[in-house]
């Protein structure tokens, strides 16, 4: 088993390796097969896995080799096996493999061919490390190497300016969070004197519940998950990273990178446990982003800016399921959103495609008769999002309502407002795409065209999951009980103490409320659905510019103007600084340096005039220098 699960890191590194050193002298069919296989295989291998796993086991740990030790800790180079890690391989895998299948289409016309797929697989690598490391420091790597695989990706196109300034925030407000992750990770290191999981869970129990020590170490591991997954305050980020190639948007929105932050907290649970004043502020940082994200979607015209703020409202979505303790909810939700996000940002992709790199839904219209299959694939992971009965969607999104519920129905209002905001904004990109006459070009229109089977596979598999992917977890209504399949699965890395909590907030529950909040739910889907058809479809509404809005669409469509502030606070202030600093470089340390090089080529002319080679002088010189010491010598005898 060891070997396996070295094999399933190493593959995508071997991957890596082949395509960044002779990708450049291959066939791009071949590169970009490589890098799927490899991904791919790793995948194969964590299915293997998980059909062998003993759920009732103790965690499989791998060990490379002792790393260091420091004061009798030991730190080890090693992976750990165990329920959470396996779901999160095999949804980074599965979607992973998906993504490169997509790209060897969507890329194949691009110079840096080779230079991309490496990049893929390194960022793959450095998720699985993530998800499989044993202890927090083997994570942080991951961790690390994927915010810079995220700069490589983000920026791929750095010719442009713009691209390169949003690979830059990312990986500027990503280091923001990780000085908090280290932080915390130091903290653990301290007080516990131990760094793998199993250890620091073990030793958890010297902790004050609720004590000014457990609170800082939760909260600093917080500010980690809150750069990583694009929480606020530092969630601006996400929305610039649409700068690069599509599928790198779907890599990084759906199964992996953004969803760390949650990964992290969950594997946590045991410290996250003994601080409910942090889980506390994570429900409201969650609910404040949910809404926050959801109301600036809603008058965005970019097809993929609304996406991208689509995930970081589902993002906020999940960590309101942290807060109000339902790990499971948040980690089906993880799972549900990873298949029909990435769908909607590889349909996306397609449309771009099709319609020649435009991005403007102002543009669009009518393009379901052009291109079929995205179109029905795209409505499929539109009815997920948005929450269509029995769609994967509604039903990991009910359950994160209901726990909200049982903690306070106002959480609940709260959540269902957000949710009747994502049908909203997803239907009406939705019917501006693919509904109506076409507002492009007649060049683009001539262009139109469906994607190739290496794009549309992946649609058509990511569709199937989009629709029977919740039916993993059914809720209790339908006869699993509280625990379903997938608590019973996660249960092992669950607290006693976070089993507890949830159980008894949802003892407040009965059978009849949840009907009512699930018709509730099912009422609010097909009514927006109807409001926004009859809008875009039979009133014609077409979306304008941002300079023609006014009112609230014009803050949704600029986003609060947050970036401005951020700008205005942060960036110049920065850039400010910077050039303060290179005046006083330029006007006081470098006249400095100066003064003392002149001052040194002056002192040696003068001495040249000395030292000219003459003994006579020197003679006369070395008698005055005597003279003079006796002279002085005498007078303070």
């Amino acid at each position: 088993m060891e070997n396996l699960i070295f094999a399933i890191v190493l593959l995508p590194l071997l991957g890596f390796l082949i395509t960044g050193l002779f990708g450049k002298h291959l066939p791009k069919n071949v590169v970009g097969g490589i890098a799927t296989l490899v991904v791919f295989a790793s995948f194969c291998i964590a299915v293997s896995l998980f059909l062998n796993f003993d759920k009732t086991s103790s965690p499989v740990i791998a060990r490379a080799f002792e790393w260091f030790r420091v004061n009798g800790m030991q730190v080890n180079f090693a992976f750990q096996i165990d329920q959470l890690s396996l779901m999160m391989i095999m949804i980074i895998t599965g979607i992973g493999s998906l993504i490169h299948l997509y790209s060897i289409g969507y890329m194949h016309s691009d110079k840096g061919f080779h230079r991309f797929f490496a990049y893929l697989n390194l960022f793959i690598f450095s998720m699985l490390i993530l998800v499989m490391g044993s202890n927090y420091v083997v994570l942080f790597i991951g961790w690390e190497g994927v915010g810079l695989c995220s700069y490589l990706l983000i920026g791929f196109w750095f010719k442009n300016k713009e691209y390169g300034k949003a690979a830059r925030k990312a990986f500027i407000m990503n280091r923001i969070g990780d000085l908090g992750l280290l932080m915390g990770i130091f903290m653990i290191a301290y007080h516990t004197n131990a760094l793998d999981f199993l250890s620091v869970q073990q030793n958890a129990a010297k902790f004050e519940l609720d004590g000014s020590t457990i609170i800082f170490i939760c909260a600093a591991l917080f500010i980690g998950a809150v750069g990583k997954s694009a929480q606020v305050p530092l969630y601006t980020w996400l929305p610039d990273a649409m700068a690069g190639p599509t599928p790198v948007s779907a890599l990084i929105h759906a199964a992996t990178m953004v969803t760390a932050g949650i990964y992290l907290v969950v594997r946590s649970n045991f410290l996250y446990v003994l601080a409910p004043t942090v889980t506390d502020g994570i429900l409201f940082i969650g609910l404040l982003t949910a809404l926050l994200a959801a109301f600036y979607a809603m008058r965005q015209n970019d097809i993929k800016k609304v996406l991208a703020y689509s995930t970081v409202s589902q993002l906020g979505f999940m960590f309101v399921a942290l807060g109000v303790g339902a790990y499971t909810a948040a980690m089906f939700h993880l799972m549900t959103h990873a298949f029909f996000k990435a769908l909607l940002f590889l349909g996306s992709g397609s449309v771009i495609h099709a319609m020649g790199g435009e991005q403007d839904m102002r543009f669009m219209g009518g393009l379901k008769k052009y291109i079929p299959t995205t179109h029905i694939t795209f409505l499929i992971g539109t009815f997920a999002i948005a929450g269509m009965p029995l769609f994967s969607g509604m039903i990991s999104k009910d359950e994160i309502l209901v726990a909200a519920w049982a903690k306070n129905p106002m959480f609940w209002l709260v959540l269902f407002a957000i949710a009747a905001m994502t049908a909203t904004y997803m239907f009406r990109l939705y019917y501006l795409t693919f509904h109506g006459n076409f507002r492009g070009t007649d060049e683009q229109k001539h262009h139109l065209h469906e994607s190739p089977l290496n794009m549309t596979l992946p649609l058509i598999v990511l569709a199937i999951l989009s629709v029977i992917g919740g039916f993993i977890n059914l809720p209790h209504i339908i006869g699993h009980g509280h625990y379903s399949k997938l608590q019973e699965w996660l249960s092992p890395i669950l607290t006693d103490n976070v089993k507890g909590q949830l159980e008894a907030n949802l003892k407040g529950i009965n059978l009849n409320t949840e009907l009512i909040l699930l018709a509730v739910t099912i009422l609010m889907f097909f009514i927006v659905w109807f409001i926004v058809k009859n809008i875009y479809v039979n009133k014609g509404k077409l979306p304008v510019a941002e300079d023609q809005m006014k009112g609230w669409e014009l803050l949704s469509a600029k986003t609060l103007y947050v970036d401005k502030i951020y700008n205005a606070l942060f960036v110049r202030t920065a850039e400010g600084l910077g050039r303060g600093g290179k005046m006083f470089d330029t006007n006081v340390l470098d006249k400095v340096v100066d003064f003392v090089g002149e001052g040194a080529e002056d002192s040696g002319r003068s001495m040249k005039r000395l030292q000219n080679g003459n003994v006579e002088n020197y003679v006369l010189i070395m008698s005055l220098a005597i003279g003079i010491i006796l002279i002085v010598n005498f007078l303070f005898q």
